[in-house]
């Protein structure tokens, strides 16, 4: 339950058009770091402004990793894509292996009314992101590698093999590199192609 002096500071950073007002705001409930404020900040990301949107994913990130698994969850109850898409982007950033099973479920779900390709997208890049600057050995980094191999060889949407693509030249691994060098020599999309390149070379 929300402290009685948090809901007039939801209340301004919601009014709010001034990030330099929210960041004051926001720093106040990243200083208490209770669960419920934690669920009040994610249910701001779908603020109208996309500076403020910024300011509340950083105190989101701040917030590591007491926010991950109530991101999770909202991330489920969601039916915003842009929420969604926010809610990974944090997800990446904060590189906690609990988000990797949703990241890797993500990119091989068909694009349906309940998710659109651009989240799809973002997932396989949250997925180059955190294996990149968390690498390990763990069984989830190695379904998420395949996982962005299947969707390099394998998907329709040219902007997910880019995505794809990008990722697995982060993650570089005799694996990625391999996929990529298929990709390259089947790829029909130029720009893919053009990508893959770069990355190879």
């Amino acid at each position: 339950m929300l402290s009685p002096n948090s809901n007039p500071i939801i209340e301004q950073i919601r009014n709010t058009t001034t990030p330099t007002e929210a960041a004051t705001c926001l720093q106040i409930l990243v200083d208490r770091r209770t669960p419920a404020e934690i669920l009040a900040l994610i249910q701001l990301l779908d603020h109208r402004h996309a500076a403020i949107v910024a300011k509340i994913a950083q105190a989101l990130e701040d917030l590591a990793p007491d926010c991950v698994e109530p991101l999770i969850a909202a991330f489920d109850r969601s039916k915003d894509q842009d929420t969604q898409a926010q809610i990974f982007k944090i997800l990446a950033k904060i590189g906690d292996d609990r988000a990797l099973p949703l990241m890797v479920d993500m990119v091989g779900v068909e694009v349906a009314d309940h998710c659109q390709g651009n989240v799809r997208r973002i997932a396989a890049r949250g997925l180059g992101k955190m294996l990149c600057s968390h690498p390990s050995g763990c069984n989830d980094h190695s379904q998420a590698i395949d996982k962005l191999i299947w969707a390099l060889l394998h998907t329709e949407d040219w902007a997910l093999r880019y995505a794809a693509a990008v990722s697995l030249g982060e993650i570089a691994t005799d694996d990625a590199i391999d996929a990529l060098r298929q990709a390259f020599a089947k790829e029909s999309d130029r720009v893919v192609q053009q990508r893959i390149h770069l990355l190879l070379n």
